[in-house]
């Protein structure tokens, strides 16, 4: 049975850059360029919540392995761990000096990784938030980073156009993949941790054996840069998603593209398997963020002919009809589906999703400014159609314990201060002591060889 097509989920309002399953399944978080991370309920009718609060692009989420977290990355160079509820309250992670790209937690739930604009990738603990080690080798902006599946080992790439492995224990990079002719836009782990695959903006896909540093897999099959890929929980699949509007998907055991789809209106940005590997999801230039059910893993006749597969018009989707024929399809489609395949039935979720403290007009009025670092409200979005918005009277009221706008802004506007000064009192210590240093120098200089 083929890949099909079960929803799409519309709300945010720019592109997407990054999408993560939860560990069970049920639900899926979004990045956008819009400053936002959305979570999709996958239930028909069920809300979903916006998390605002960082104050540009959001550049990658993850969805913690417990599921009790999710992290952001964003280019206004701050890291969130969120708590996913009705609450939404977030803490934030300081350190790098440019946008944050990368964000990944190991699998014990004990350690985060970010990677950033600055060309480092940092290691913080999550519980206690403390910052461990930075790993700095890479000498331009670091797009992308993952833990090994075990934690011990760290896989990076960067528009230097190099794929790095870091060993934790040691900080030390211990190989450094080369043989990618573009900027890698994309890393990850294989399931069992002895391979790495990397997604480049010449539009290949490449995976590398780590244990004998050797190239062994290679698909340049991008009609243009390659942005995301992500291995099927099996090992046995890689789904990659490209500028050219297409997924791709290939059967690493006979080595070879054994679908195409297409769906998206413009670059497929991002895409992310579920953890038992049911499903998978890809976000897009289109604001749009699709999840398919898998089914290509599920048959007994072994991996299909290389197929390319159109769902239609994702903005206008089409059920499949009542006797089962295939619904009639637009003019100019290049490819044409699979003969004899099922139609692909594509469930709506519309979800125009309420603005919440920036424009002060709409949505519960009790949530907090989007430009406030914490704690930041989730805004519930009523599931398949335009949420709702309150009358001006209920919008205008606040619900007991929250912090007036006014307070909350001028609090936020005094930590940013006391943030800058704290800065400037550091750069002050340093040069103080460097002039120390060199004013002792001189002094030792100048004596005389009778006074030394």
């Amino acid at each position: 049975e083929d890949p099909a097509l079960e929803i799409h989920f519309k709300g945010h309002k720019d592109a997407i850059t990054s999408v993560d399953f939860s560990p069970n399944g049920k639900q899926l978080v979004s990045g956008s360029l819009d400053g936002n991370l959305t979570i999709w309920n996958f239930r028909p009718q069920s809300r979903a919540f916006r998390f605002m609060g960082h104050k540009e692009a959001v550049m990658g989420v993850r969805f913690s392995p417990t599921g009790q977290l999710v992290a952001s990355a964003s280019r206004d160079k701050t890291v969130r761990l969120w708590t996913p509820s009705v609450k939404g309250e977030s803490t934030a992670f300081r350190g790098h000096t440019a946008g944050v790209r990368a964000v990944d937690f190991t699998a014990d739930n004990e350690r985060l990784l970010t990677g950033s604009d600055d060309k480092t990738v940092k290691v913080w603990t999550v519980q206690r938030q403390k910052f461990l080690f930075s790993l700095s080798r890479h000498v331009n902006w670091v797009k992308c980073a993952r833990f090994s599946p075990e934690g011990r080992l760290i896989v990076s790439g960067s528009d230097d156009k190099t794929v790095r492995l870091w060993d934790c224990q040691s900080q030390d990079c211990v190989s450094t993949f080369q043989e990618h002719g573009g900027l890698v836009n994309d890393v990850q782990f294989h399931p069992a941790g002895n391979c790495v695959a990397a997604a480049a903006s010449d539009g290949s896909v490449k995976i590398w054996d780590i244990r004998m540093n050797k190239l062994v897999q290679h698909y340049p099959v991008h009609e243009g840069p390659a942005n995301g890929i992500a291995f099927h929980p099996s090992g046995n699949f890689l789904l990659s998603a490209g500028d050219d509007s297409t997924l791709r998907l290939y059967d690493l055991l006979e080595g070879r593209l054994i679908y195409t789809l297409r769906g998206h209106d413009g670059a497929v940005t991002a895409c992310s398997f579920s953890v038992c590997g049911a499903n998978f999801a890809s976000g897009g230039a289109d604001q749009q963020v699709f999840l398919w059910r898998t089914n290509f893993d599920q048959g007994a006749g072994g991996a299909p002919q290389a197929e390319t597969m159109e769902v239609g018009e994702p903005a206008q989707p089409r059920k499949q009809q009542q006797d089962g024929s295939r619904p009639s399809r637009q003019s100019g489609h290049q490819q044409q589906p699979l003969a004899g395949q099922r139609s692909a039935e594509l469930a709506s979720s519309s979800r125009l999703v309420t603005d919440v403290g920036r424009h002060g007009g709409r949505g519960p009025s009790s949530a907090f400014d989007d430009s406030l670092p914490r704690p930041s409200l989730a805004a519930p979005v009523n599931g398949g159609g335009v949420a709702a918005v309150g009358s001006s009277t209920e919008q205008q009221q606040q619900q007991p314990g929250s912090v007036p706008p006014v307070i909350a802004n001028t609090l936020e506007h005094v930590v940013r201060q006391l943030d800058i000064l704290t800065q400037t009192v550091s750069i002050l210590e340093q040069r103080l002591t460097l002039t120390e240093n060199k004013l002792k120098d001189v002094l030792d200089s100048q004596r005389p060889p009778s006074a030394k």
